[in-house]
Protein backbone atom coordinates (compact mmCIF):
# COMPACT_ATOMS: atom_id res chain seq x y z
CA UNK A 1 0.00 0.00 0.00
CA UNK A 2 1.33 3.69 -1.01
CA UNK A 3 0.29 6.52 0.02
CA UNK A 4 1.39 10.28 0.19
CA UNK A 5 1.01 12.23 3.93
CA UNK A 6 -0.44 15.75 4.42
CA UNK A 7 -2.95 14.98 1.32
CA UNK A 8 -5.56 17.48 -0.08
CA UNK A 9 -8.54 16.17 -1.15
CA UNK A 10 -11.27 18.16 -3.88
CA UNK A 11 -14.31 16.28 -2.43
CA UNK A 12 -15.62 14.71 0.96
CA UNK A 13 -15.65 11.38 -1.74
CA UNK A 14 -12.22 11.65 -2.37
CA UNK A 15 -11.35 12.12 1.32
CA UNK A 16 -13.56 9.52 2.78
CA UNK A 17 -12.29 6.86 -0.16
CA UNK A 18 -9.32 7.24 0.53
CA UNK A 19 -9.50 6.91 4.52
CA UNK A 20 -11.65 4.27 4.05
CA UNK A 21 -9.22 2.23 1.85
CA UNK A 22 -6.30 3.11 3.66
CA UNK A 23 -7.07 1.92 7.35
CA UNK A 24 -7.60 -1.79 8.70
CA UNK A 25 -10.38 -3.41 7.92
CA UNK A 26 -11.40 -1.43 5.56
CA UNK A 27 -14.56 0.38 4.71
CA UNK A 28 -16.72 2.98 2.38
CA UNK A 29 -19.54 5.05 3.55
CA UNK A 30 -23.15 3.84 2.43
CA UNK A 31 -24.27 7.26 1.09
CA UNK A 32 -21.93 7.08 -1.69
CA UNK A 33 -23.77 4.39 -2.96
CA UNK A 34 -26.34 6.85 -3.46
CA UNK A 35 -26.12 8.41 -7.19
CA UNK A 36 -28.77 7.86 -9.76
CA UNK A 37 -28.07 4.44 -10.64
CA UNK A 38 -27.54 3.72 -6.33
CA UNK A 39 -31.49 5.37 -6.72
CA UNK A 40 -32.73 3.01 -8.70
CA UNK A 41 -31.30 0.00 -7.40
CA UNK A 42 -32.73 1.00 -3.67
CA UNK A 43 -36.19 1.78 -5.22
CA UNK A 44 -36.15 -1.88 -6.16
CA UNK A 45 -34.71 -2.74 -2.91
CA UNK A 46 -37.65 -1.55 -1.14
CA UNK A 47 -40.20 -2.58 -3.62
CA UNK A 48 -38.69 -6.57 -2.36
CA UNK A 49 -41.54 -8.82 -0.66
CA UNK A 50 -38.41 -9.44 1.70
CA UNK A 51 -37.82 -5.93 2.48
CA UNK A 52 -40.36 -5.34 5.35
CA UNK A 53 -39.40 -2.33 6.00
CA UNK A 54 -41.41 0.19 3.46
CA UNK A 55 -44.82 -1.56 4.10
CA UNK A 56 -44.22 -1.62 7.68
CA UNK A 57 -43.98 2.04 7.73
CA UNK A 58 -46.54 2.50 5.16
CA UNK A 59 -48.79 0.70 7.18
CA UNK A 60 -48.20 2.66 10.26
CA UNK A 61 -48.56 5.46 8.48
CA UNK A 62 -51.98 5.30 7.07
CA UNK A 63 -53.14 3.75 10.13
CA UNK A 64 -51.71 6.74 11.89
CA UNK A 65 -51.69 10.17 9.92
CA UNK A 66 -55.20 11.81 10.78
CA UNK A 67 -53.08 11.63 14.73
CA UNK A 68 -49.71 12.67 13.36
CA UNK A 69 -51.36 15.47 11.33
CA UNK A 70 -53.38 17.04 14.74
CA UNK A 71 -50.23 16.78 16.83
CA UNK A 72 -48.39 19.04 14.13
CA UNK A 73 -51.43 20.93 14.40
CA UNK A 74 -50.56 21.93 18.08
CA UNK A 75 -48.05 23.80 17.35
CA UNK A 76 -50.65 26.83 16.28
CA UNK A 77 -49.24 28.32 13.75
CA UNK A 78 -47.43 27.66 10.28
CA UNK A 79 -44.35 25.43 9.93
CA UNK A 80 -41.92 24.14 8.28
CA UNK A 81 -41.81 20.32 7.15
CA UNK A 82 -38.14 19.21 6.89
CA UNK A 83 -37.35 16.03 6.20
CA UNK A 84 -33.80 14.03 6.51
CA UNK A 85 -32.65 11.84 3.38
CA UNK A 86 -36.65 11.87 1.80
CA UNK A 87 -36.29 9.37 -1.12
CA UNK A 88 -38.85 9.01 -3.08
CA UNK A 89 -41.45 10.25 -0.43
CA UNK A 90 -43.14 7.46 -1.33
CA UNK A 91 -43.90 7.32 2.96
CA UNK A 92 -43.92 10.97 3.19
CA UNK A 93 -47.30 11.66 0.87
CA UNK A 94 -49.25 9.85 3.24
CA UNK A 95 -48.41 12.54 5.76
CA UNK A 96 -48.56 15.44 3.19
CA UNK A 97 -52.25 14.40 1.32
CA UNK A 98 -53.08 14.42 5.23
CA UNK A 99 -51.90 17.55 6.05
CA UNK A 100 -53.63 19.13 2.99
CA UNK A 101 -57.05 17.98 3.88
CA UNK A 102 -56.56 19.01 7.55
CA UNK A 103 -55.59 22.51 5.82
CA UNK A 104 -52.29 22.79 8.04
CA UNK A 105 -50.35 25.78 6.95
CA UNK A 106 -46.73 24.45 5.87
CA UNK A 107 -43.88 24.03 4.14
CA UNK A 108 -42.16 21.07 2.74
CA UNK A 109 -38.39 21.33 2.65
CA UNK A 110 -36.61 18.18 2.37
CA UNK A 111 -33.00 17.92 2.19
CA UNK A 112 -31.04 15.12 0.28
CA UNK A 113 -27.32 15.29 -0.80
CA UNK A 114 -28.36 14.01 -4.25
CA UNK A 115 -30.09 16.61 -6.46
CA UNK A 116 -31.24 13.74 -8.64
CA UNK A 117 -33.34 12.56 -5.52
CA UNK A 118 -34.97 15.88 -4.77
CA UNK A 119 -35.59 16.57 -8.31
CA UNK A 120 -37.84 12.89 -8.56
CA UNK A 121 -39.65 13.97 -5.33
CA UNK A 122 -40.18 17.41 -6.55
CA UNK A 123 -41.70 16.35 -9.83
CA UNK A 124 -44.14 13.80 -8.36
CA UNK A 125 -45.15 15.89 -5.37
CA UNK A 126 -46.26 19.15 -7.86
CA UNK A 127 -47.87 16.29 -10.25
CA UNK A 128 -49.54 14.35 -6.93
CA UNK A 129 -50.18 17.07 -4.74
CA UNK A 130 -49.86 20.30 -6.30
CA UNK A 131 -51.09 21.98 -2.75
CA UNK A 132 -48.11 21.53 -1.67
CA UNK A 133 -46.05 23.93 -0.99
CA UNK A 134 -42.27 22.81 -1.55
CA UNK A 135 -39.19 24.02 -1.58
CA UNK A 136 -35.84 21.01 -1.26
CA UNK A 137 -32.67 21.64 -0.33
CA UNK A 138 -29.89 20.15 -1.82
CA UNK A 139 -26.58 19.72 1.10
CA UNK A 140 -25.83 17.72 4.67
CA UNK A 141 -28.67 17.50 7.32
CA UNK A 142 -26.94 19.66 9.59
CA UNK A 143 -25.45 22.45 7.82
CA UNK A 144 -28.55 22.84 6.53
CA UNK A 145 -30.50 22.73 9.57
CA UNK A 146 -27.72 25.17 11.34
CA UNK A 147 -28.17 27.71 9.05
CA UNK A 148 -32.17 27.72 8.81
CA UNK A 149 -31.69 27.94 12.67
CA UNK A 150 -30.57 31.45 12.67
CA UNK A 151 -32.29 32.44 9.44
CA UNK A 152 -36.25 31.24 10.23
CA UNK A 153 -38.12 32.22 12.85
CA UNK A 154 -40.98 29.78 11.91
CA UNK A 155 -41.69 26.22 13.73
CA UNK A 156 -39.86 23.28 12.53
CA UNK A 157 -40.74 19.70 12.36
CA UNK A 158 -38.40 17.32 10.92
CA UNK A 159 -38.86 13.76 9.83
CA UNK A 160 -36.40 10.89 9.92
CA UNK A 161 -38.23 8.02 8.75
CA UNK A 162 -36.91 4.76 7.39
CA UNK A 163 -35.29 3.75 10.21
CA UNK A 164 -32.57 5.87 8.74
CA UNK A 165 -30.78 6.28 12.12
CA UNK A 166 -29.96 2.68 11.86
CA UNK A 167 -26.94 3.53 9.48
CA UNK A 168 -25.35 4.43 12.24
CA UNK A 169 -23.42 2.46 15.44
CA UNK A 170 -24.70 3.41 18.72
CA UNK A 171 -21.98 6.10 19.72
CA UNK A 172 -22.71 7.90 16.32
CA UNK A 173 -26.10 7.89 17.17
CA UNK A 174 -26.00 9.29 19.82
CA UNK A 175 -23.84 12.20 18.50
CA UNK A 176 -26.21 12.75 15.28
CA UNK A 177 -29.29 13.06 18.05
CA UNK A 178 -26.87 15.47 20.21
CA UNK A 179 -26.66 17.66 16.88
CA UNK A 180 -29.94 17.63 15.93
CA UNK A 181 -30.78 18.76 19.11
CA UNK A 182 -28.56 21.85 18.87
CA UNK A 183 -29.79 22.31 15.48
CA UNK A 184 -33.84 22.40 17.15
CA UNK A 185 -35.38 25.69 19.36
CA UNK A 186 -37.89 24.53 21.69
CA UNK A 187 -40.95 24.50 19.73
CA UNK A 188 -40.04 22.87 17.13
CA UNK A 189 -40.55 18.82 16.76
CA UNK A 190 -38.61 15.93 15.60
CA UNK A 191 -40.27 12.60 13.90
CA UNK A 192 -38.25 9.69 13.97
CA UNK A 193 -38.64 5.94 12.95
CA UNK A 194 -37.01 2.98 14.61
CA UNK A 195 -36.52 -0.56 13.50
CA UNK A 196 -37.33 -2.83 16.17
CA UNK A 197 -35.44 -6.39 16.85
CA UNK A 198 -37.58 -9.38 15.07
CA UNK A 199 -37.10 -12.69 14.08
CA UNK A 200 -33.51 -12.58 13.14
CA UNK A 201 -33.84 -14.55 10.04
CA UNK A 202 -36.50 -11.99 9.06
CA UNK A 203 -33.71 -9.31 9.11
CA UNK A 204 -31.44 -11.33 7.25
CA UNK A 205 -33.48 -12.27 4.27
CA UNK A 206 -34.45 -8.34 3.99
CA UNK A 207 -30.77 -7.56 3.66
CA UNK A 208 -29.31 -10.81 1.74
CA UNK A 209 -32.01 -10.84 -1.27
CA UNK A 210 -31.91 -13.94 -3.90
CA UNK A 211 -32.15 -11.28 -6.11
CA UNK A 212 -29.39 -9.77 -5.81
CA UNK A 213 -30.59 -6.81 -5.98
CA UNK A 214 -28.72 -5.58 -2.59
CA UNK A 215 -25.41 -6.87 -3.48
CA UNK A 216 -25.67 -4.91 -7.12
CA UNK A 217 -26.34 -2.01 -4.89
CA UNK A 218 -23.32 -2.51 -2.46
CA UNK A 219 -21.14 -2.80 -5.59
CA UNK A 220 -22.56 0.60 -7.17
CA UNK A 221 -20.11 1.92 -4.61
CA UNK A 222 -17.05 0.38 -6.50
CA UNK A 223 -18.54 1.50 -9.82
CA UNK A 224 -18.30 4.71 -8.39
CA UNK A 225 -15.37 4.71 -7.74
CA UNK A 226 -13.80 3.15 -10.77
CA UNK A 227 -15.66 5.90 -13.15
CA UNK A 228 -15.58 8.95 -11.37
CA UNK A 229 -12.07 8.20 -9.39
CA UNK A 230 -10.28 6.24 -12.05
CA UNK A 231 -10.28 3.19 -9.91
CA UNK A 232 -9.56 -0.46 -11.17
CA UNK A 233 -11.84 -2.47 -8.75
CA UNK A 234 -12.31 -5.90 -10.19
CA UNK A 235 -15.92 -5.96 -9.46
CA UNK A 236 -16.80 -9.26 -10.32
CA UNK A 237 -14.24 -10.78 -8.01
CA UNK A 238 -16.31 -9.68 -5.01
CA UNK A 239 -19.05 -11.01 -3.17
CA UNK A 240 -21.45 -9.60 -1.00
CA UNK A 241 -22.02 -11.24 2.39
CA UNK A 242 -24.63 -9.79 5.19
CA UNK A 243 -24.50 -10.91 8.56
CA UNK A 244 -26.89 -10.27 11.52
CA UNK A 245 -26.19 -10.45 15.56
CA UNK A 246 -29.30 -11.00 17.26
CA UNK A 247 -27.61 -9.80 20.75
CA UNK A 248 -26.23 -6.41 19.15
CA UNK A 249 -29.07 -5.84 16.82
CA UNK A 250 -26.62 -4.86 14.24
CA UNK A 251 -27.44 -5.86 10.59
CA UNK A 252 -23.55 -5.71 8.40
CA UNK A 253 -22.85 -5.71 5.11
CA UNK A 254 -19.24 -6.74 3.54
CA UNK A 255 -17.76 -6.70 0.06
CA UNK A 256 -15.58 -9.62 -0.10
CA UNK A 257 -12.50 -9.91 -2.57
CA UNK A 258 -13.01 -14.13 -3.86
CA UNK A 259 -8.63 -13.26 -5.34
CA UNK A 260 -6.29 -10.99 -4.50
CA UNK A 261 -6.68 -7.28 -5.92
CA UNK A 262 -3.92 -4.61 -6.59
CA UNK A 263 -6.02 -1.89 -6.47
CA UNK A 264 -5.04 1.81 -8.47
CA UNK A 265 -7.08 4.82 -8.03
CA UNK A 266 -5.76 7.28 -10.32
CA UNK A 267 -7.55 10.76 -8.82
CA UNK A 268 -6.02 9.73 -5.21
CA UNK A 269 -2.84 8.57 -6.50
CA UNK A 270 -2.98 5.44 -4.46
CA UNK A 271 -2.49 1.86 -4.24
CA UNK A 272 -3.94 -0.75 -2.08
CA UNK A 273 -3.60 -4.51 -2.42
CA UNK A 274 -6.51 -7.07 -1.11
CA UNK A 275 -5.45 -10.50 -0.30
CA UNK A 276 -8.01 -13.01 -1.18
CA UNK A 277 -11.69 -12.78 0.76
CA UNK A 278 -10.09 -9.33 2.38
CA UNK A 279 -13.59 -7.35 3.21
CA UNK A 280 -14.81 -3.53 2.88
CA UNK A 281 -17.58 -3.14 4.99
CA UNK A 282 -20.18 -1.37 3.10
CA UNK A 283 -23.64 -0.62 5.75
CA UNK A 284 -24.75 -0.79 8.82
CA UNK A 285 -28.52 -1.57 9.98
CA UNK A 286 -29.28 -1.39 13.63
CA UNK A 287 -32.39 -2.80 15.03
CA UNK A 288 -33.74 -1.87 18.44
CA UNK A 289 -35.75 -2.67 21.52
CA UNK A 290 -37.82 0.29 23.48
CA UNK A 291 -34.76 -0.04 26.43
CA UNK A 292 -32.41 0.96 23.52
CA UNK A 293 -34.14 3.89 21.52
CA UNK A 294 -34.87 5.42 25.92
CA UNK A 295 -31.14 5.16 26.17
CA UNK A 296 -30.41 6.80 22.96
CA UNK A 297 -32.57 9.66 23.84
CA UNK A 298 -31.08 9.78 27.56
CA UNK A 299 -27.75 10.08 26.08
CA UNK A 300 -28.49 12.59 24.07
CA UNK A 301 -30.21 15.41 26.19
Amino acid sequence: MQSKPNRSFESEFEKDVYEGLTRYPKRLYSRYIYDEKGDKLFQKIMAMPSYYLTDTELGILEEHKTAIAEHFKSLGEAFELYELGAGDGKKTKILLREFVEQGLPFTYRPIDISAHVLQVLQKAVIAEIPEVHMDPIQGTYFNTLREIKHQSDRAKVVLFLGSNIGNLLHPQAVEFLRELKDCLGPKDMLFIGFDQKKDPQTILEAYDDKEGITAAFNKNLLHRINAELGGNFEIDAFRHWESYDPETGTARSFLVTESPQKIEIEALDLQVELDAWETIHTEISQKYDQKTIEWLCEQAT
